[in-house]
């Protein structure tokens, strides 16, 4: 009897342990991405409802700051540098807090998002930046807490923040020539040195084409600046792909240069890799 009363205490046990209830969340969790010209906009935020009640100037207090959602922080992350009315806003993650007010409201970027609600003590070198927006009033109500972005062009967009009958609109712009003619002109400049090393270094350990990865190799050597130093580390790379090649003279060479290198670097593992490849090939 005890054995099976023993075993039914088990069973339930670990009911309770896995049985999981699930419910709707109050205020249901929202990710938006929106991509503006070249900038990716993220907003994350939770979207309490109405439900009937009095939204601006009741359940949401004028003059009081304001979470601008519901639970955590609602946060807007810029993956650019943006430009609201005239001042620069550094790219990265931000809180977004509104004091709503009947006839404006307080728009704030925080720098510190990980509070539940508003911050229990405001630090305004946290500020990232903060402006005044003028609401509107909407024809139709909205139930659902809604913030989006809008008016897209190539330049610019904006963030709405919708709810009963409210909406203020706070309009951003991105760098988006900036960004492409930046994009343009290092293509249009070509391989960088970083980029042909990096094909022949991977055509090395690939065993690949070494002809082509000694090509690229020296390609890339051949672009450091007048009056600069090689880096060893490419050097090494050169030498075992000299070495792969059969070409061991060179290699020893090559080795010597990046061992001169990884001494000077006080790097005592290039050193090592570059004294023992010396010995090995030196081997008649």
């Amino acid at each position: 009897m005890r054995k099976i009363i023993f075993v039914i205490a088990t069973l339930i046990a670990n009911f309770v342990l896995h049985a999981q209830v699930k419910t709707p969340q109050a205020s249901p969790h929202s990710v938006l991405t929106q991509v503006v010209g070249l900038t990716e906009v993220t907003v994350d935020y939770s979207r309490p409802s109405a439900k009937g009640r009095v939204v601006f100037g009741d359940l949401v207090p004028f003059g009081k700051l304001w979470r601008t959602g519901a639970n955590a922080n609602t946060t807007v992350t810029f993956s650019d540098d943006v430009v609201i009315k005239g001042t620069t806003l550094k790219k990265g993650k931000y809180a977004l807090y509104t004091t709503p007010k009947a006839d404006m409201w307080e728009v704030i970027f925080y720098s510190d998002t990980d509070n539940w609600g508003t911050p229990e003590n405001w630090n305004v070198n946290k500020v990232a930046y903060t402006t005044n927006v003028d609401p509107m009033t909407l024809g139709n109500a909205v139930e659902s807490f809604t913030i989006s972005i809008n008016n897209l062009t190539n330049d610019s967009a904006t963030l709405d923040i919708a709810w009963e009958k409210t909406m203020v609109s706070l309009k951003f712009e991105v760098p988006t020539q900036k960004t492409a003619m930046a994009t343009i002109e290092k293509t249009l400049a070509g391989p960088t040195a970083g980029d042909y090393f990096a094909a022949g270094q991977y055509l090395y350990q690939s065993n690949g084409d070494m002809s082509k990865a000694l090509e690229y190799v020296n390609k890339a050597v051949a672009m450091v600046k007048a009056g600069e130093e090689v880096p060893f580390w490419q050097l090494r790379t050169k030498s075992l792909i000299q070495a792969k090649l059969g070409d061991k003279a060179a290699a020893i060479e090559t080795a010597k240069a990046s061992l001169a290198g990884a001494i000077k670097a006080k790097n005592d593992d290039y050193a090592k890799m570059n004294n023992d490849s010396i010995k090995e090939w030196s081997k008649k």
